[in-house]
């Protein structure tokens, strides 16, 4: 489990086929002695698991296996060398829930239809993002409601059919890879964790519910 608090931008340092598996290694400022093999840590928003990890020069490397279906779902498939990604190791119990509650398993690609600057009472200056949703996860997406875009948590702003806007200060911007994206960009997207259940629930219909 995740919070959307992005705690580094990770970079794609090298990326391979490797028998139906994509390995990517990326480098970040984190303490290598601090990652273990297996853990897990949202890269860009998917929950990867670290195969390998080793010291680098300002900080550690590390290892994740990308399967087809990730590469599918997500935009992994566009990483290349050089790609800045938002990191967030797992949470730990006792820490603090400073965000939502995010899984790291992506519903979809969302695609960014604009950027533009906000300058106004009650909003001080920020960044409106508007993005179109696939069809099949619009429906997930309330306004005032949680959403993970590219592993960070946002607050849904407006929402009109398969589009929504959020609106990020400029601290978001500095400390994630917000600040680089642009219209025409796919960011990974996960919906509302009990907007899931919610909608589970009443897909099975009363019995299922206890009513």
């Amino acid at each position: 489990m995740f919070t959307g608090l992005v705690t580094d931008i990770g970079r794609v340092v090298e990326s391979a086929d490797r028998g139906g598996l994509h390995r990517i290694r990326i480098a970040c400022r984190y303490d290598p002695a601090t990652i273990a093999l297996g853990a897990s840590i949202a890269c860009g928003g998917p929950c990867l698991t670290v195969v390998g990890v080793g010291q680098a020069e300002r900080g550690a490397w590390f290892d994740v296996d990308v399967a087809a279906e990730t590469l599918e779902r997500t935009t992994a498939r566009t990483w290349r060398e050089g790609t800045r990604l938002n990191l967030e190791r797992s949470l730990r119990i006792g820490d603090e829930l400073g965000g939502h509650l995010v899984t790291g398993h992506i519903d979809g690609v969302a695609t960014i239809l604009a950027r533009e600057e906000v300058t106004g009472a009650g909003s001080g200056r920020s960044t409106r993002f508007t993005l179109r949703v696939p069809s099949r996860v619009a429906g997930f997406v309330a306004e005032k409601g949680s959403v993970a875009l590219d592993g960070t948590s946002l607050t849904v702003n407006r929402v009109e059919d398969d589009t929504f806007s959020v609106l990020l200060i400029p601290h978001s911007l500095d400390v994630t890879t917000w600040g680089e994206r642009q219209a025409g960009d796919g960011v990974n997207l996960e919906v509302d964790l009990m907007a899931r259940y919610a909608a589970r629930l009443a897909q099975a219909g009363p019995a299922a519910r206890g009513d």
